[in-house]
């Protein structure tokens, strides 16, 4: 299965404009071949949308769900994007899986990154939603929550083919850091593709790494994106071409022989 994701400037507070930039990149997508688009973490809102969240948090049946879900129907191609997602009293940053002809699932981000997101958002409890494409099993996180080795392990133990990631990575060190290190160790360790999909640019209040990049089981890269400047790169998923790095690092194997 061939996915593409999106490195994306998005507009804080301009629901409007971030999905008609998710839709237009869904055509290029779809043109190109590939059955999922990744966007990054509140790519509808925008990261930067700050106090203008709770405004403009969407339930997980609501408008937002609606409008990638006609995007997707549309493309014909499946959509995973981060959005703020209102529950009664609650906001969540959270990302919805649609195929746009009636799968939905939303994951919600369980490990919140400092102050900023603690300040706007509820955390949730760590889970592991899964969705069925094309034949690959599907796991959500959301950005910080891949800098803990945890969360992958209990997806790749559950079966997961591809965990997808979209994420708001500042720049500097440790961002540059975690982009062109950390994501393929996860890949690596677990035995499964990693799709790390960021923001690019900045707003009034963040500078965003961009490097978006989708890893494979044997820790190579399949496509990356630049430091700067948006981006739509692709991969194909295709597990049964590591084989050979799964006989090689038999991790997950070894684990459960401990058990």
């Amino acid at each position: 299965m061939k996915i593409a994701a999106l490195q994306m400037q998005a507009v804080p507070g301009d629901i409007d404009a971030n999905v008609a930039r998710i839709a237009s990149a869904a055509k290029a997508a779809a043109q190109g071949g590939a059955k999922l688009l990744i966007a990054p973490e509140l790519a509808v809102t925008g990261y930067g949308a700050g106090a203008a969240f709770a405004a403009i948090a969407s339930p997980a049946e609501g408008a937002v769900a609606d409008s990638l879900s006609a995007i997707a129907r549309k493309s014909g191609l499946a959509i995973i994007a981060g959005f703020a997602e209102r529950d009664g009293d609650d906001v969540y940053n959270s990302a919805l899986f649609t195929d746009g002809i009636g799968t939905n699932a939303v994951y919600r981000k369980s490990h919140l990154y400092g102050d900023y997101e603690r300040q706007w958002f509820r955390p949730d409890v760590p889970s592991s939603v899964q969705v069925k494409l094309c034949g690959l099993n599907l796991g959500m996180l959301i950005c910080y929550d891949v800098e803990f080795p945890e969360n992958v392990r209990r997806l790749a133990l559950s079966g997961v083919d591809l965990v997808v990631v979209p994420t708001a990575l500042p720049k500097g060190a440790s961002g540059t850091f975690v982009a062109e290190k950390m994501i393929q160790v996860r890949a690596f360790e677990n035995q499964v593709f990693v799709a790390y999909v960021n923001h690019c640019g900045t707003d009034a209040l963040f500078g965003y790494a961009g490097l978006s990049r989708i890893a494979a089981p044997d820790g190579s890269l399949l496509a990356q994106a630049p430091a700067e400047g948006e981006a739509l790169i692709f991969a194909e998923i295709d597990p049964a071409a590591y084989a050979g790095s799964r006989s090689e690092n038999t991790y997950l194997a070894d684990l459960a022989r401990q058990v």
